[in-house]
């Protein structure tokens, strides 16, 4: 089973006054997400890395081209894109802005499972909801579940939204820019639960984001994508270590030191020779 972008564009007609233009956000892109893999889709705000997601999601329409799982397109409407959506899942970038204010963790995540027709009974909901709050390390899952988003810190929240994601059984995560809006003390620790759930549930993972540190470390292909087509794409190590593309090169020169690269390594390597995070990065 295999998640296949197949030459996607897609364009948006710009109104200004009685004049009209076109800005082709995605142009062209194709790309295959398998289970069990974590592909980067890197690029600096505006490159189109979003739309491409949207698009996956069915939350966009593409202009042109098409996409597919296991050939079944995304198109389909009815029962069939609830069973597409049960496949694909997004975590979104701002935790907080993700989560109704007003509805418990409980809530949040009993909402999925009873849409996909997951849970047939209130305790049966209640015991998966738990379940789902303890697989991504939020224990004891009882006082989680009855708190409400504001009670929860940036991290712990994502934590929430990744286990709503999983909630309707989903094959394929797009993790959109996840831990952005993160502090950087707990960012790897995040990162770090996704690759551990990509192993254990052989999910396929998009994963959005303008870092190419983090890309190198958690992913195991990286595309970069520039003006809404994508530029190079290969392997993590080859990409940064030796890109082709005047774009990613220069986008590794806006990046940190190296020594600072180095620095988080180390910090990683400390944090797991200590148990302090879920499962061991994909490190050089």
């Amino acid at each position: 089973m295999t998640l296949d972008v197949h030459h996607v564009t897609k364009e948006f007609k710009i109104r200004k006054g009685l004049k009209s233009s076109t800005l082709v956000a995605v142009n062209d892109v194709s790309f295959e997400l398998e289970p069990g893999k974590t592909v980067a889709l890197v690029g600096e705000s505006g490159s189109g890395k979003s739309t491409v997601a949207k698009m996956i999601l069915r939350l966009e329409t593409p202009t042109s081209g098409h996409i597919s799982i296991d050939g079944t397109d995304a198109s389909v409407r009815g029962r069939a894109l609830k069973n597409y959506r049960n496949q694909v899942q997004m975590v979104f970038q701002d935790p907080f802005a993700s989560l109704n204010p007003f509805h418990t963790i409980a809530h949040h995540i009993e909402r999925p499972l009873r849409l996909h027709g997951k849970v047939s009974s209130s305790s049966e909901a209640r015991e998966k909801v738990e379940e789902l709050l303890q697989r991504v390390n939020l224990e004891p899952a009882e006082s989680f579940a009855d708190r409400r988003p504001h009670e929860l810190s940036g991290g712990q929240r994502q934590r929430v939204a990744i286990a709503r994601a999983l909630a309707p059984g989903a094959k394929y995560l797009i993790a959109d820019e996840p831990v952005s809006m993160l502090d950087v003390s707990i960012r790897l620790s995040v990162l770090n639960l996704l690759a551990r759930l990509q192993r254990e549930e052989n999910l396929g993972v998009l994963y959005i984001t303008h870092d190419l540190a983090t890309a190198r470390h958690f992913s195991d292909e990286i595309m970069v994508m520039y003006k809404g087509s994508i530029v190079e794409r290969g392997p993590s190590d080859e990409v940064i270590l030796n890109p082709q593309h005047d774009y990613t090169r220069l986008l590794l020169n806006a990046a940190p030191e190296p020594a600072n690269h180095g620095k988080l390594r180390r910090q990683v390597q400390e944090e797991v020779a200590a148990g302090a995070l879920d499962g061991s990065p994909r490190l050089p």
